[in-house]
Parts: structure tokens; C-alpha cells; sequence
């Protein structure tokens, strides 16, 4: 999201303006009022007088709530002004905004106060492909209120504008004549509601309480008491870790197929519903913090698994979903995602979410009750997912019109190359799905010994495990690079880019211990580590691009997972490097991580550069910091008790994380950094007095 942009958020509502609280959406921007995948308002614009404003600050209250101080006029010249304008804008199921006009003259002021409003109600998928709607759209502007309509068959959508002070209405919005008398005031609420109805004009959701506003504030204060309180020598730290805690509250949601349980949607503004992967890895990350997300990420998932061959959803049985919408493309199956099961690694990574919370919980119930989806989950990887009858998970999409050709978390057209920029054939089999597959059959092996008196299926699990590390480290070894290919194309043959999915290899134990230096040292040599963090991508690669999606930037969520790893082999300072390199990026980003970054190097420039499309806030890249803040502690669930083990970069001081939920009930953790950390490529010499004074590897 661009920088000038001012984007609130609860549940899946979210509105996106400009710096003066405005929209003016195009047809291919994603600025508006959206609910459930549609837009509700596509122009929201103010004028006085017929002028636009100006703004002179935004105040961002809450996650859910901001406030615009604005002024007549749209020049670049300052006039000294007598009439200030505040917008108070809060989203609900829609959003309230309060409007107030302050006279500072001396004399009484007349005023003709407008809101242009229209909404196109736009599907996310028409916005994002430049499509044009098929059904029927009016306005009706009577009764005190504006309604807005579109219609197709039984999809229906509307948008209702209503204000406390009487209004001129007609099809394009909203008027007040107003007189002012001297230094005084004039003040209105606008109401946005919108309705989304489906068969029968059943409403899909409920209209939210008039307490919502002070029910959402409870809800915050007591989500960040219930998570562990942190202090830290070093204050950035802790601003990152409370804006991750609130950015992951803003993200929750209660899908439709959730019965009303929350879980992480992905991230603004493309993003913001349920997705599988995003779900989980965002779990694993938050499971020392808010362990209830992973809870009901088990079960929403759990109760949504394929359960049939559908090629038009990519949906086999035991595959968990990869994306659910709600928009009026996926109503009339012009997409496939109701939902829709085109990932390949959220089915392992399924059971690798569940042998982890038990770990940290004790919650052998949920195990027990989800034991049939599990086993489906495992029984996938070998029935459904083996595309080339050699052993490895692979994918390649049935749906070849609308469903996703990547089917791995990089995603894009390009991310899955060789070495010399070449784009392999489908199936495709990428190597960080190996290891999660490992890794699922190792826990699972420990949930059927341990929970579901299934000794001889833990046994089978552990064998298939064991071949699979052998034949693994055997096939996608390039010998003399000394890393693991980025995939398996077609043919078998190694697809030899080197990539940071390596990192995801050690942590998910696959890597054989003889290996795992080289990998470390490649993870953190100058080709992958910018001095920021991991690149997706290597510095060398034909394919390279410093800001290109998959191919060189750099992604919070990805180095994360990869600190994790590392931790795991024994690597701490490099873990440490890399959570140092994260964690200073954050606050250049004022504690909220954007999805990716720029991969040019640290000594580059003094900044860690924006990816301009980048989702913020987005809920992996939130859980980052969590993440990090484990990894660093080294916290480790060893039966009931909790092992701390820091590993802390020097920087950061002294650190204490205070009661940790667990199964074994509230534990605080303590460290002090030692860890001394290169940052990376110097700053170049030009640069070198606008460098940040203080980084994390270093001394304060």
C-alpha cells in the first residue's frame, strides 16, 4: 500500500482513503469501503463550498479508527484559514464517520458542506483483473437516506448512507447548507451500512451492536493483558511487539464457515480472508503469545477439508483449503474459491500446527477430536499429492483456467526458475514441501503413538519419514553449489536456483546434520543475506530483481521461519543475525513489517527499501517479531516445562518475556544479549553520514 494512503480495519471490513479521508477509487485500485470481498463505496469525497481540503494531520486512534484534521482548499500555498474541518471515521459492518465544521472567525460563516458518495460494488477479482460488472446497479435517494443497490440473480449487495442532521440527498450524495455563528460549531454523524444478502434476501451477516465501538476497545485491552507483557532495554523492541499484537487483533475475523471463531485473515487490502498457509504459519508463529489462534485455525480447517475429487477447486480428499471468498465472481463460479484448495504445502503444515500447539498446550482433546483429519492429511501426501510416482509431494493445478499455477508459497508466474532464468514444467515439486512433508510424518508419528493408540501407524510414519530424508538429500543435493535445488521439474531434473526456501529445510529437520553448515553458510552469505534479512532469491541468479515479488526481495515471514531453522541446527548466531537484520527493519517501518522489502543491500542505502505493492498490515508478516522474539529465547516445550535458551543479539540489551501460557500454566523468560552480529555489507562511504546510529549486532 502506498504511503499516502490511510487504511482502517476490523474483521474483514476495511476502508482505504487517501490523506484527506477521501476516495476516489479507480477501477483497478484497491481504495474503498470493502465487506466481504466487494466494495461498498467507491467515492466518499468531501467538499466545502465545492473545494476540496487539505489535511493537516491524520490521527491514528485505534486499528479501526482514525481522525483527519483538514482545511478548505486544495492549493499548494498555505492561506491562513478560518474554518477547520474533523473527520472521525470508525469502521464496523461499514463505518461511522463524524463530521464537524469549526468557524474561527469573528464573524458568522455560510457554508454548503457535500459528500460525493457512489459505490461500484466491484468483486476484489474484477478489480484486480480490470473486469466489468454483469449485473444492474441503482440509486435511490428518498426517506432520509441514500441507498445504493446492485443486483444479479439472488447477489444481492447495498450500501446505505444516512446522517443525525437533515440533508439534501439526490443520486450522487449528500448536502448540508449550514450557518456557523463565530467560534463555533457544527457537527453531523454520517452512518455507512452495508448489507450483503444472499438467496431470499437472507442477510449473510448480523448488523453490528451500537456498542461496537466500546466492545472492540474491551476486546483489544483484554487481548494484549492475556498475551505475555514485554520489557526490553531496547525501546523499539517493544513498540514492535505491541504493533504486532494489535496488528494481529485487527486481523482477526469470523469467516462465515467459522461459527463465529476467529482466525488470522491475510493481509490488507488483497488479502483480507481466510487462507490456509497464511492461517498456519501465522499460528506456529503467534503460539507462545495467543495459542487460541492456532486452536481454531485446527478446527476451522479441520471442519472445511476436501472431501472429493473437484477439479474446477483443486479439491482432493484431505486437502486443507487454500483460500475462501465470498465475492460475487466466486458466487457464480466464475472462480473457484468457495473454497478453494489449490495449495500444496498447507496439507502438511496442517499436521505440523497440531503436534506443535499440543506441544505448547497440553491440548490433547483437540488431538483427539481431529485425529480422522489428520490422518486424512497425511494419507494425501502420498495419495493424492505424489504427481510423478517418485516419492515427492508435487503440484501442478487441474483448474487451468482460474486456479493458481504455483501452488507453494511463492506464488508468482516467475518464482520457481533455474539457475539461468529458464521456467521449468508442471508438475513441479519444490523442496521446501519435502521438508514439510518430513516433517509431518515425524509428528504425526508422535500423535498416533502418544494420542491415538496407534503405535504400528507411528511406526509406518517414522519409515516413510526416514526414506524420504535419504532419497531427499540424495536427489535435490547440487553437489558442486553444496545447497539443495529449488525443485524437482518434470523430468526429475534439479531446478538449480538457489533460494531462501533452503532455510525452511532446516527447519523442518530434513537437512542432514553434515549439511546443514553449508546451507547456513549460504543463508547468510552475500548472494542471500542483503544485511536486512534473507533474500527469496539469490543475487546472481538470472532472475534476480531486488524488487521482484518472489525473486529477490525480501520477506519478514520467510526469514523468520529461517531463524527458526537455524536455531534448530545449532546455529545462533546466525539466527541471530538474521532476527537482528528483521527486527532493525521494523523500526524503520514504525514496528509494522510489510510483507516484503526490497533486497538491495544494507550498504546500499540507510533504509530497508518498500516493495510498492506490499500488503500491510499482513498477518505472517505481523507474527514475525513473535517469531523472532522465541527464536532469540530460545523457548523450546520439552514435555511440561519450558526451556529458555537466549541467544540474543548484543544490541538489544536485557529482555524479559512475562508469562508465557503454556501447558505449563505462566512462565516468564529471561536474556541479556551477547551475540555480537556483522549487519552485513558496510554502509558505502557516501551514505556513511546518514547512516542509523545504533543496530542491533552492535554495542549501544
Amino acid at each position: 500500500m502506498a504511503e499516502h494512503l490511510v487504511q482502517i480495519l476490523h474483521g474483514n471490513t476495511f476502508v482505504v482513503s487517501d490523506a484527506q479521508g477521501d476516495i476516489q477509487a479507480s477501477a483497478t485500485d484497491p481504495s474503498g469501503l470493502f465487506a466481504l470481498d466487494t466494495r461498498f463505496l467507491s467515492r466518499w469525497v468531501l467538499t466545502v463550498d465545492g473545494e476540496r481540503l487539505t489535511a493537516l494531520s491524520t490521527d491514528d486512534l485505534h486499528y479501526f479508527e482514525t481522525r483527519f484534521f483538514l482545511v478548505p482548499g486544495s492549493g499548494t500555498v498555505y492561506v491562513d484559514a478560518k474554518t477547520t474541518v474533523i473527520r472521525q471515521r470508525a469502521v464496523t459492518d461499514g463505518f461511522r464517520e463524524q463530521l464537524a465544521v469549526l468557524n474561527h472567525d469573528v464573524d458568522p460563516v455560510a457554508l454548503t458542506i457535500r459528500m460525493d458518495a457512489a459505490a461500484d460494488f466491484a468483486d476484489l477479482f474484477e478489480i484486480k483483473d480490470a473486469l466489468e460488472k454483469k449485473g444492474t446497479s441503482s440509486v435511490d435517494a428518498a426517506g432520509g437516506q441514500l441507498v445504493m443497490s446492485y443486483e444479479r440473480g439472488s447477489f444481492r449487495r447495498t450500501t446505505t448512507v444516512s446522517s443525525t442532521e437533515p440533508a439534501e440527498l439526490d443520486d450522487g450524495g449528500l448536502q448540508f447548507r449550514i450557518q456557523i455563528e463565530p467560534h463555533s460549531s457544527w457537527s453531523t454523524e454520517l452512518d455507512v451500512r452495508v448489507a450483503s444478502l444472499g438467496p431470499g434476501g437472507r442477510p449473510l451477516r448480523p448488523r453490528e451492536s451500537a456498542d461496537e465501538r466500546r466492545e472492540v476497545l474491551a476486546d483489544l485491552e483484554h487481548w494484549i493483558a492475556d498475551a505475555p507483557g514485554l520489557t526490553c532495554d531496547w525501546d523499539a523492541l517493544v513498540t514492535t511487539y505491541r504493533r504486532s499484537l494489535v496488528d494481529l487483533a485487527a486481523l482477526r475475523f469470523s469467516p462465515l464457515i467459522a461459527n463465529a471463531q476467529n482466525v488470522p485473515a491475510a493481509g490488507l487490502p488483497w488479502f483480507m480472508t481466510m487462507f490456509g498457509r497464511d492461517s498456519i504459519f501465522t499460528s506456529l508463529q503467534a503460539l507462545p503469545f495467543t495459542p487460541e489462534l492456532a486452536s481454531t485455525t485446527l478446527r476451522v480447517l479441520g471442519d472445511w477439508q476436501g472431501n472429493r475429487v473437484d477439479d474446477f477447486r483443486d479439491e482432493d480428499p484431505g486437502r486443507i483449503l487454500h483460500e475462501v471468498r465470498y465475492g460475487e465472481m466466486t458466487a457464480f463460479q466464475e472462480r473457484p474459491h468457495s473454497p478453494y484448495y489449490g495449495s500444496v504445502d498447507a496439507t502438511p503444515l496442517y499436521v505440523v500446527l497440531m503436534d506443535e500447539y499440543e506441544r505448547w498446550t497440553g491440548d490433547a482433546q483437540l488431538v483427539r477430536d481431529f485425529e480422522m483429519e489428520a490422518r486424512a492429511a497425511l494419507s494425501w501426501i502420498d495419495d493424492y499429492a505424489d504427481l510423478q510416482d517418485n516419492g515427492y509431494i508435487a503440484y501442478q493445478r487441474r483448474n487451468e483456467d482460474t486456479g493458481l499455477e504455483n501452488q507453494c508459497w511463492k506464488d508468482s508466474w516467475d518464482s520457481i526458475c533455474y539457475s539461468d532464468g529458464r521456467l521449468p514444467g508442471f508438475p513441479r515439486a519444490t523442496c521446501e514441501l519435502q521438508g514439510y512433508a518430513y516433517d509431518a510424518k515425524m509428528r504425526g508419528a508422535r500423535l498416533a503413538r502418544q494420542f491415538w493408540n496407534d503405535p504400528a501407524y507411528a511406526d509406518s510414519l517414522e519409515r516413510q519419514a526416514a526414506d524420504l530424508k535419504t532419497r531427499f538429500n540424495r536427489d535435490f543435493w547440487v553437489e558442486d553449489g553444496e545447497y539443495y535445488a529449488l525443485a524437482l521439474d518434470a523430468d526429475g531434473a534439479k531446478v538449480d536456483a538457489l533460494t531462501s526456501n533452503i532455510g525452511h529445510l532446516l527447519w523442518s529437520g530434513i537437512v542432514d546434520t553434515d549439511r546443514a553448515a553449508a546451507i547456513a553458510g549460504h543463508l547468510l552469505g552475500p548472494r542471500l543475506f542483503s544485511g536486512w534479512g534473507v533474500r527469496t532469491l539469490a543475487e546472481g541468479e538470472v532472475r534476480y530483481n531486488p524488487i521482484g515479488y518472489h525473486v529477490g526481495t525480501v520477506w519478514p515471514f520467510d526469514n523468520s521461519f529461517i531463524a527458526w531453522g537455524l536455531r534448530r541446527y545449532g546455529f545462533t548466531a546466525d539466527a541471530a543475525r538474521v532476527a537482528a537484520g528483521i527486527l532493525d527493519a521494523a523500526d524503520f517501518y514504525d514496528g509494522r513489517l510489510p510483507e516484503a522489502f526490497g533486497g538491495y543491500e544494507r550498504g546500499l542505502t540507510r533504509y530497508p527499501v518498500q516493495y510498492p505493492t506490499a500488503c500491510s498490515p499482513q498477518a505472517w508478516s505481523t507474527g514475525t517479531p513473535l517469531l523472532l522474539l522465541r527464536t532469540m529465547l530460545g523457548l523450546e516445550p520439552v514435555g511440561d516445562h519450558l526451556v529458555v535458551d537466549p541467544a540474543l543479539p548484543v544490541g538489544i540489551g536485557r529482555i524479559e518475556l512475562l508469562d508465557i501460557p503454556g501447558r505449563w500454566g505462566r512462565i516468564d523468560a529471561f536474556g541479556r544479549g551477547r551475540v555480537h552480529v556483522d549487519p552485513g555489507p558496510k554502509l558505502r562511504p557516501q551514505l556513511a553520514d546518514q547512516a542509523p546510529t545504533h543496530h542491533l549486532g552492535q554495542g549501544s
